[in-house]
Order: C-alpha cells, then structure tokens, then sequence
C-alpha cells in the first residue's frame, strides 16, 4: 500500500476544491453565477515536490479558488507565492535562556507590502542579499525585477 505525501493530499484537495466550485458554476462554467465557496481553505505543502511551470499552474488554480474563497496557503515557491493577494512571511525564532540553552520557539508573522513582497519574491527565488544591500534590506536588483515580472504577470492573470 502507498501513502499519499502532504503535498499530494493537498494538491487533491485543491482539484476537488476547484471541482466543487465547477460543479457550482452558472451555465457559462466560468463560475460568475456561482454560490460563494467555503469560507476559507487552508493549504499546507501544497508546493512539496512540484517547481517550474507547475508551481506557476498551481499558483494560477489557487488565485482562481480565490476568486469564490479566502484561501490561506503555505508556500516555499515563488511562483506560487506570486498569485497571491497577499503574502505574509512566517520567521521562526529559537529564543535562549540566561545560560545560553534553549528556553522555546516564537513564530513571528509580517504582512508584506510593496517592496517588501518584492524582496520575498526574489528572497524565494533564491536571491541573496550581500553587503549593503543586507543592511538596506534589499535583494539584487536582477533577482527583484524577476520577482516585480512575476508579480505583474500574476496580476494580469488574474484580471484576464
């Protein structure tokens, strides 16, 4: 016997998610008439195993969901991370005691807005940040005019 993966199930849930909303869609079938979805779906590793082309896809099936429902979705690809309305990074900070051993784990969100989202993009991308840029808070410009391309072609997705 197999077991399906985190990223599997959630890619599962994902087409039934996207299936239900389908089925729920005016006659058109572009789901303008339809019923509002859930009210929110959440989707964890919905990226594990995946890159390229079918992240963008994943990304693009995600915005649409989004479109009937508030989607919530953990991601460590850009391209997915792109489609989004909005990002959110998640840090995880180990904090120390006194004596220097561990004393827990704080997880710290931060919505991202503007040029911030843009850095994450490219941070994603697997830019790094170097020298002053590292204080300026900044990626390499290069790695930020990918991410501003991802992002605008995202948008015009959406609105097409």
């Amino acid at each position: 016997a197999k077991v399906a993966s985190g990223g599997e199930l959630s890619r599962v849930a994902l087409a039934v998610a996207l299936a239900c909303s389908g089925a729920r869609a005016g006659s058109d079938g572009a789901g303008k008439d339809a019923e509002a979805g859930p009210g929110t779906l959440i989707f964890d590793e919905v990226d594990a195993g995946i890159g390229g082309g079918t992240a963008v896809e994943v990304g693009r099936l995600l915005q649409r969901l989004a479109g009937r429902s508030q989607v919530l979705c953990v991601t460590h690809l850009a391209q997915v991370a792109a489609h989004a309305d909005w990002n959110c990074r998640i840090d995880k900070l180990e904090r120390t005691g006194g004596s220097g051993a561990p004393a827990g784990v704080v997880s710290r969100a931060q919505l991202l807005q503007g040029d911030e989202r843009s850095a994450e993009i490219a941070r994603m991308l697997g830019a790094t940040r170097l020298g002053a840029a590292a204080e300026a808070g900044s990626a390499p410009r290069g790695a930020l005019d990918l991410a501003d391309s991802m992002l605008r072609e995202a948008r015009a997705g959406k609105l097409a």
